[in-house]
């Protein structure tokens, strides 16, 4: 059977005057909705907060919206979004990483899906201990903190090296990738093993980008069935 590679447009790419609008222009095209959290910090940028999370399950009550927190002082901001009615709650492996476990134990711990964010210097085999507590790990693709950077072709490598640990230890977590992708990469990322392909200005900066989301997708899958077909 073909797999299933999810997109999930990432809002931080959206016209921040009218994001309802720009969610509307996909069409219902997506799989998920990806928020990228930003604290001024962890990164040097800001973004939404967990009002602004909170208003969109509100606004999409049947969306899985994808929280990505790129944020220090995970025992004041977290609380925030695990209230705020968000699906799956991403922590980076570099924020308090003695405190990794038992932070990714909380979100679980309150019904939420949890996951594991590796910045590009990160290796994947420093997470091993925590991996069977994840539901998703995200392999950042460029150095998190603004969007329209170029892709780090070296992800690839982690996401392969993601995929044989899933294998190895029978874990259950889905892969997911972000930065950079656009498509003249994005078949290429699904190949490596991605499960869920997150973009922004590659989506949003088109003048439909319903049809860019229709026309990836129908890439991805024909690129994955001719794989199917040679094994």
């Amino acid at each position: 059977m073909t797999r299933n590679v999810l997109l999930a447009p990432s809002l931080l790419g959206a016209n921040p005057l009218d994001i309802s609008g720009s969610i509307e222009s996909l069409r219902n095209n997506y799989d998920w909705l990806h928020l990228d959290i930003m604290d001024g910090h962890f990164v040097k940028n800001l973004s939404f907060g967990p009002e602004f999370a909170r208003a969109l399950r509100k606004r999409y009550p049947d969306a899985f919206i994808d929280t990505h927190l790129m944020i220090d002082e995970l025992d004041v901001i977290l609380p925030l979004f695990m209230k705020a009615g968000v699906s799956l709650i991403t922590i980076h492996a570099e924020t308090e990483s003695h405190l990794l476990h038992a932070s990714l134990s909380r979100i679980k711990d309150a019904g939420i899906k949890t996951g594991i964010a590796l910045c590009p210097p990160t290796q994947a085999a420093s997470i091993k201990p925590v991996l069977e507590l994840a539901d998703l790990v995200l392999v950042m693709s460029v150095t998190p903190g603004f969007g329209g950077q170029k892709f780090i072709e070296s992800s690839l490598d982690k996401v392969r090296e993601l995929v044989s640990l899933r294998e190895a230890y029978k874990h259950e977590y889905v892969i997911e990738i972000d930065g950079g992708i656009n498509e003249n990469n994005i078949t290429k990322v699904a190949l490596a093993g991605c499960d869920v392909i997150v973009a922004g200005s590659a989506v949003f900066n088109n003048d439909r980008p319903d049809e860019w989301l229709q026309s990836v997708k129908g890439k991805m899958k024909e690129a994955l069935s001719n794989i199917d077909r040679t094994k």
